[in-house]
């Protein structure tokens, strides 16, 4: 991550008041980069694959770490994800603090109440916004977006909007032409890279 940062960082005039405030906000928030580097390394350590210029913050991840796939550029907040089954989230995610993904649950069905696992799939560019609950064997479409604190037990659409408990698509899709990437809004990404553009709705 600290290389990829370096490669592609923001390289005002030399000395100037823009070069000055750049690397006054690096060395702030360098502490903050080396701690998502180390989180990083620890999670491919345990065999998680991760793609680069994805961001995760302390999270609990419990299970089998090599079932966990994760592309690029993507943001993870602090999440819950139970490992029972493959959780494979794509290239440009957001996932915000508080989501749960669980992979297994109990079939009520069964007098041995035995544990039933499946996995989980996030496509590129979905948005899982804070406290929401994915459900065993869900995949998430490209682009779609969860809102904050729905339950998802089906499959979203690509471009889809869900909310509520149990989430439902409202009618207004997302756009279809995503280029963005959610961990350009961090603090010490920013300082490398430059401040994202942020569009200010007036009322």
């Amino acid at each position: 991550m600290i290389s990829h940062l370096w490669r592609c960082r923001e390289r005002p005039s030399l000395f100037s008041k823009r070069w000055f405030n750049c690397w006054a906000k690096r060395l702030f928030e360098f502490p903050a980069l080396v701690s998502a580097s180390f989180r990083l390394m620890r999670l491919r350590q345990r065999g998680a694959s991760i793609g680069g210029g994805t961001i995760v913050s302390p999270s609990d991840i419990s299970g089998r770490l090599r079932c966990l796939r994760i592309g690029q550029g993507s943001f993870i907040g602090r999440v819950k994800i139970q490992m029972h089954a493959s959780v494979e989230i794509g290239s440009c995610v957001c996932i915000n603090d508080g989501v749960q993904i669980l992979t297994a649950s109990h079939d009520v069905r069964s007098p041995n109440w035995p544990l039933i696992a499946q996995p989980i799939v996030v496509r590129d560019h979905a948005w899982i916004a804070v406290n929401a609950l994915i459900l065993p064997g869900v995949t998430i479409g490209r682009g779609a977006v969860v809102g904050a604190g729905a339950v998802v037990a089906k499959d979203v659409p690509d471009y889809a909007v869900v909310v509520g408990n149990p989430a439902q698509v409202r009618v207004n899709a997302r756009c279809h032409e995503l280029n963005y990437n959610p961990t350009c809004f961090l603090g010490f990404q920013a300082a490398w890279l430059g401040r994202p553009i942020v569009s200010v709705q007036k009322r």
